[in-house]
């Protein structure tokens, strides 16, 4: 059967009107949505050149000179930690003749070019430059690498291309008075990870701000202590970010404040927050531990997938076996994502289908809602044309 795309004007009508029902009425997004060139083009310019994005935790880079890679709206960058333990970022494109200047995660004292060794000091500054003496009016002041903005939010890189947008602070303040109490700044990274998987961003990150699926694809994992009934949503909706609150049974390996945990009291001590920053920063925080997923489109069908798991400081200071501990949770959160990974990457390839149409959506699927309408905010105007 074949599949037709509605014109992208059409198309983002219709995610203006789905977006504007109260969520009794509500939907799922039509297919095309997920598969369109044009759509995820306006995505491109319209969200992640104007949105804040998150590469990871400030403590996976924690010493002088510790790096990591990350992109924004495909624009190459690194984040790393200066003498002074500021965390800057910086375009990883040298001034040069445009090489990519490091790769992955790492830790340096400078930034050394691969292809002619230009190197760059940690604020940025070009510091080397062989055998330029002749090049006329050459000064290395006048090649220094271009800073991108960045902030720390509760342990938090955050990142932006618009010099405009609020200050994240300004943005998560209301949900800081909800995560505040956890000091997750203090929890200490034990794994990252990077993926790559064939799906489109939207539906991942839709299938990771819903507990409706939890109990079903997720059985022999977390769902197993998920009570459905006992999810609460705010009674506010925010424009940069949505979340809901769970809590674990006495049954889970996960979930639950340690013995030595003063921070959290009463059913804090149980509690998960699961919060979405849009556009594709996801957590879950625990008593015990948080996970986390910050995701990249990388073209239609396509999604680069970086991972972390972190364990607040009394889980880790009571640990005997460290090694050993932390082995069985890497295990545990592959499986978690394997489902995951299974369920999003089937939802793709039934969006390709004449037949995919979808149903209405499950109070449950609240922030899916709430995502919905920060689509709609930012591809259309109040109009539902694309702006």
């Amino acid at each position: 059967m074949e599949t037709r795309e509605p014109a992208t004007s059409a198309l983002l009508s219709h995610l203006a009107e789905i977006a504007a029902r109260p969520l009794e009425y509500a939907s799922g997004l039509p297919a095309a949505l997920y598969r369109s060139e044009d759509v995820q083009a306006i995505e491109r310019e319209r969200i992640f050149r104007r949105a804040w994005v998150c590469p990871g935790l400030a403590a996976e880079i924690p010493n002088h000179g510790d790096y990591l890679t990350f992109t924004i709206a495909d624009e190459p960058v690194f984040c790393t930690r200066t003498k002074d333990g500021a965390i800057k970022t910086f375009a990883n494109v040298c001034r040069h003749r445009m090489m990519r200047l490091v790769e992955g995660s790492g830790s340096t004292r400078r930034i050394v070019c691969p292809y002619h060794a230009w190197t760059y000091s940690l604020d940025g500054k070009l510091v080397g430059a062989g055998h330029m003496e002749k090049s006329c009016g050459f000064k290395k002041s006048d090649h220094r690498l271009p800073e991108i903005r960045t902030e720390i939010w509760n342990g938090w890189i955050y990142l932006t291309l618009d010099e405009d947008v609020p200050p994240v602070a300004e943005l998560l303040s209301p949900l800081h008075e909800v995560v505040g109490r956890y000091a997750m700044e203090g929890y200490i990274p034990v794994v990252q990870q990077e993926h790559v998987w064939e799906t489109d961003w939207k539906l991942l990150t839709e299938n990771f701000m819903e507990g409706y699926h939890l109990p079903v694809a997720h059985k022999a994992t977390v769902g197993a202590w998920f009570p459905v009934e006992a999810t609460r949503f705010p009674s506010e909706t925010y424009d940069a970010f949505t979340y809901q609150t769970f809590v674990k049974t006495e049954q889970a390996a996960y979930g639950r404040a340690h013995d030595s945990n003063t921070r959290l009291t009463d059913e804090w001590r149980y509690t998960s927050v699961l919060p979405t920053v849009f556009p594709t920063h996801m957590y879950v925080l625990a008593p015990d531990h948080l996970w986390y997923l910050t995701l990249r489109p990388k073209g239609v069908g396509k999604v680069d997938v970086r991972f972390g798991v972190a364990i607040a400081p009394e889980v880790d200071a009571a640990l005997d076996d460290r090694e050993a501990w932390v082995a069985d949770l890497i295990k545990f959160f592959d499986h978690v994502n394997g489902e995951d990974r299974f369920v999003v990457e089937g939802i793709y390839a039934g969006a390709q289908s004449g037949f995919a149409s979808p149903g209405p959506l499950s109070w449950l699927e609240r922030e899916i809602h709430d995502f919905q309408r920060y689509l709609a905010r930012h591809l259309t105007d109040t109009t539902g044309e694309t702006t």
